[in-house]
């Protein structure tokens, strides 16, 4: 058992200030001993509150039996109950202001009841022992900007079920899960909200246990064990987090204490209509204070190693999907949230302090400046950036019919005019195959033929674009369905040749995308980048270079954009080495017609000046195809 955890002083007075960063470790429930007597020390932020009662299976949910205490004026309620013991539930019964009654659950709970029960459940953290030391030794010096990360985002209650569609566990999903995603060479996996949340048509993105994994898939240790074969296979775990907003749930943030507690009292500054969320007060230091400590928890408790930052615009703009006269704009008058602002500073700020090699991503679809700029420097922190106007664009140029493609030829090279402005990570994300928009499959033009070759040619793009990739699960097996969070990936597809094969050409592009320097040493730099031709829209072919540090890594990827053949088609080169075909995406092996150069064979380049470049080398560039070339000196050491 541990010493009584009691807030001192200093914690109250780091409380209020929003820089107690370990406040999980005083706040909510924790077993220990006191006088000789186990139980569980309760402390909860009430400051408006006139009684706050602990009730729970132990004392039959009477709110007589255990009243707390209030400590000196910081607003903290706290008591020692005899007896208590891991898995009692628990609540605290609230009386505030003005006849305010509530029954909340608690806001630093470890575990919680599987909706649609509500209440928090006592859990020792203590105990679980790791079994990653090699990976969380070699993190911190992980340079992970000039590494390759290929992010296979998840959601776990619909990426496989078992038997009568019941959810896998934490544990099965180890079993099943992390072989998958190693099998298919990703470097990370990216859950979608994993802490607990009442709906699960919310996909977790309507979170009321910050502190709490969802019980839905077993343990908080269950979880833990996820997470641990993971780091044992060398698969990296990033957690979607939601610091922008929170449901209404009686049980949960919302009126906490009979006041606007956690959330702003004018409805302009304090709720999300579309959503029907509320929004944190980033301005208030025990709200601020509680949302740093959490990212800090899941990173120390749970081992995480990167956060994504769900709708972080929502979160930059006061006037955020709303119009004249529904927001109140900043003490400058300006559209900005400051206070928004510098908690995403800060929250960078220790996240990367507290925890070297940590990742953050913002899924920010603005052009708000600096997203993945130094905190120093004038930038919010992040590591990386979500390029939506990349995956934009990039969806509307494919599903063209091909004929028209020449038109918008510019959708495609359009990124390249601010691909080096942030830092940038590439996402084909579950928001883009849902709620009507298809399946990426589905969005493909053409026949059915015409569909699969286009998924490999936009695949082809993405891994050889300049940025981090993502993608959402299903999309490498080719799922003409839309996205079901209430049931299973459909697996069976895999039964049929050419989502087999989509498969097989995913997961080789993991391997060249990790295995080659030239396509992840220099993302986020023109040094890394050179076009060959980007203005032969008549024939819809683009063609570019990209490069590693060491000037011997080259890669020439070359993709026709129509179901046309382009025989004998001349690709400036840049220097005089032999070239091997490392990557023909209409290979059989991938569903392809077999049509341009198989892989493994060796071009000389010709002494011939094209495309600005001092040599050349004619190919036949088969249909709705991706080539890749790398420069080889030695044809042997491919």
């Amino acid at each position: 058992m541990e010493t009584r955890p009691k807030l001192t002083d200093f914690d109250l007075f780091l409380y209020g200030k929003g820089t107690h960063y370990r406040a999980y470790e005083k706040l909510g429930a924790h077993l220990l001993e006191e006088n000789g007597e186990s139980g569980a020390y309760f402390a909860v932020w009430a400051p408006n509150a006139e009684t706050v009662s602990v009730i729970g299976s132990f004392n039959n949910w009477e709110a007589w039996i255990h009243q707390m205490h209030p400590i000196n004026g910081s607003g903290i309620w706290e008591l020692f109950i005899p007896g208590v013991k891991e898995g009692d539930q628990y609540k605290f019964e609230i009386k505030g202001p003005d006849g305010f009654w509530g029954q909340k659950s608690d806001p630093y709970a470890f575990y919680a009841e599987i909706r649609p029960r509500t209440a928090s459940i006592v859990y020792d953290l203590s105990r679980y022992q790791w079994n990653d030391a090699d990976w969380m030794a070699q993190r911190p010096q992980a340079k992970w900007h000039e590494k390759p990360i290929s992010v296979y985002e998840v959601h776990l209650g619909s990426w496989k079920r078992g038997d009568g569609l019941r959810w896998l566990t934490y544990r099965e999903l180890a079993e099943q899960l992390v072989p998958y995603a190693t099998e298919m060479g990703y470097t990370h996996i990216e859950l979608m909200p994993i802490a607990e949340h009442p709906f699960d048509g919310s996909w977790g993105y309507q979170t009321s246990g910050y502190y709490a994994p969802t019980s839905r898939f077993g343990t908080p240790d269950d979880f833990r064990y996820l997470v641990d074969r993971c780091h044992q296979n060398g698969l990296g775990v990033i957690l979607d987090w939601v610091p922008a907003h929170f449901p209404k749930d009686a049980h949960g943030l919302g009126y906490f204490d009979g006041t606007h507690l956690y959330e702003h009292s004018d409805p302009r500054q304090g709720e999300h209509r579309d959503w029907g969320t509320l929004i944190f007060n980033y301005g208030r230091n025990e709200v601020s204070g509680f949302l740093l400590s959490n990212a800090a928890f899941w990173a120390r408790e749970y081992h995480l190693d990167g956060m994504r930052v769900d709708a972080v615009a929502s979160m930059l703009y006061l006037d955020y999907s709303r119009e004249a006269g529904q927001w109140i704009p900043n003490r400058y008058g300006g559209r900005e949230n400051l206070e928004a602002i510098e908690f995403l500073k800060h929250f960078n700020s220790i996240l990367h302090r507290e925890f070297p090699g940590i990742l953050t991503f913002a899924e920010e679809s603005t052009a708000f400046p600096q997203v993945s700029h130094p905190v120093e420097n004038g930038g919010l922190g992040f590591d990386f950036k979500w390029n939506m106007g990349w995956m934009n664009d990039t969806l509307k140029y494919f599903s063209k019919d091909p004929i028209h493609r020449k038109y918008h030829q510019g959708d495609l090279t359009f990124s390249m005019i601010y691909a080096f402005t942030e830092n940038f990570i590439l996402p084909f994300s579950h928001d883009e195959v849902v709620h009507g928009k298809a399946s990426l499959l589905d969005k493909m033009p053409g026949d059915f033929w015409q569909k699969f070759a286009n998924m490999r040619l936009l695949f082809a793009y993405m891994f050889a674009h300049p940025g981090k990739k993502l993608l959402f699960m299903g999309c490498e097996i080719g799922q003409w369905r839309e996205w079901d969070a209430a049931t299973s990936l459909d697996w069976n597809l895999l039964d049929f040749e050419p989502h087999q094969k989509l498969k097989i050409l995913v997961a080789k592009l993991n391997e060249l995308y990790t295995g080659q320097a030239a396509l992840y040493d220099i993302e986020s730099s023109w040094e890394g980048f050179d076009w060959i031709d980007f203005q032969d829209a008549e024939n819809s072919v683009i063609s570019f270079l990209r490069k590693g540090r060491d000037s011997r890594e080259i890669i020439v990827c070359i993709l026709n954009l129509t179901p046309t053949p382009r025989n004998g088609y001349r690709i400036g080169l840049p220097q005089p080495d032999k070239w091997a075909v490392i990557l023909n995406t209409d290979a059989e092996t991938y569903g392809g017609s077999n049509a341009g150069p198989e892989e493994g064979r060796i071009f000389d380049a010709h002494h011939l000046p094209w495309h600005d470049k001092g040599f050349s080398v004619q190919l036949d560039l088969p249909p709705l195809g991706a080539l890749m070339l790398k420069s080889v000196r030695n044809p042997d050491k491919q």
